[in-house]
């Protein structure tokens, strides 16, 4: 095209917009700032699918207590990722919990999630405190592993004689004579607030589980989330912690889940065995758009090992279509 010719067909083309705006057409929309794109509402999510060290450990399996060698196992499973179970550590030193971040990333895993436990229900104050320092502690240790969430507890009572007790009343117990349920959500949602700037400082989100106590009902868990509204603050779902009725539980949380912890129970479950529908499950969470990690917990009487797989198989049927 000779330079006059192109002159003039800029010129058109010019006028031609200006005129259009001038009859009141709309300009052309600015392109959309890039960003994710959310699932569609029939579309299947495929999460990844680690396990937790609690998994091959049980508090009880002295020889599935190394850290390091839950690590080994997962990968050769073929687990994407590892939860630790805090307590299972029997050094926590920073040499240890580096080296720890060191092999699961040289097996290609994540480690990515902090199962911790602290109780806030108590009248004591200085006990309250011990367990927030503690706390703080425990996002500390998740900052220095790299791990982006810990799961934590309200608490209970203390006043069942031990937890074979209070699981045979269905995780319930009683609140201290003098107190009400309605002080212990006050001390829990105190706790949380002091506990969310620290999480925030090292962006790390606490995930607060159906745990028992002030946490057994979805209820609970979301009156300390919405008194607080923080996105330091969301949910640790576990499957195997409403005992009655868990899908209609699950859905009221399932929005507000950074982690879903899965259990299963062959061989029959040490406290109880729940028949979960994990096809149902997974479409809970994928109507919710949860898209994070599936945590296998396994928890029943049967040998670890082909456990786990089987475990495994029956998690990527339904989370990994």
């Amino acid at each position: 095209m000779e330079r006059r010719q192109f002159l003039s067909a800029t010129t058109a083309a010019c006028t031609a917009l200006a005129t259009g705006r001038a009859l009141g057409q709309a300009p052309a929309p600015a392109s959309p700032v890039p960003g994710p794109t959310p699932a569609s509402p029939a579309a299947k999510i495929r999460h990844r699918i680690g396990v937790s060290t609690y998994s091959f450990w049980g508090f009880e399996r002295a020889e599935w207590r190394s850290i390091d060698k839950c690590l080994e196992a997962a990968a050769d499973m073929g687990f994407d990722g590892v939860e630790i179970l805090q307590r299972q550590w029997e050094d926590r030193s920073p040499a240890v919990l580096r080296a720890a971040k060191r092999r699961a990333f040289t097996l290609g895993l994540d480690l990515m999630g902090y199962s911790t436990h602290q109780g806030f229900v108590s009248p004591d104050e200085a006990k309250r405190q011990k367990n927030i320092d503690d706390t703080i502690g425990y996002l500390e240790e998740a900052y220095q592993l790299g791990i982006p969430t810990i799961r934590v507890n309200s608490g209970t009572w203390g006043t069942r004689k031990n937890f074979d007790d209070l699981m045979a009343h269905r995780g319930a117990d009683d609140p201290l004579p003098g107190y009400t349920v309605e002080d212990a959500f006050r001390w829990v949602i105190d706790a949380y607030a002091k506990l969310i700037p620290e999480a925030e400082k090292r962006g790390i989100i606490m995930g607060l589980e159906n745990h028992w106590g002030l946490g057994r009902t979805p209820e609970g868990v979301l009156r300390v989330l919405e008194a607080l509204k923080s996105p330091w603050l969301q949910v640790t779902l576990d499957t195997g912690n409403f005992l009655e009725d868990p899908y209609d539980r699950l859905a009221l949380l399932a929005p507000h889940t950074v982690l879903l912890q899965t259990k299963t129970y062959m061989g029959g479950g040490v406290w109880y065995s729940l028949d979960l529908d994990y096809e149902r499950i997974a479409r809970i969470m994928d109507k919710a758009g949860y898209r994070g990690y599936i945590s296998l917990e396994f928890e029943g009487k049967a040998p670890v090992v082909p456990a786990v797989k089987e475990s495994l198989a029956l998690l990527q049927k339904h989370f990994q279509p």
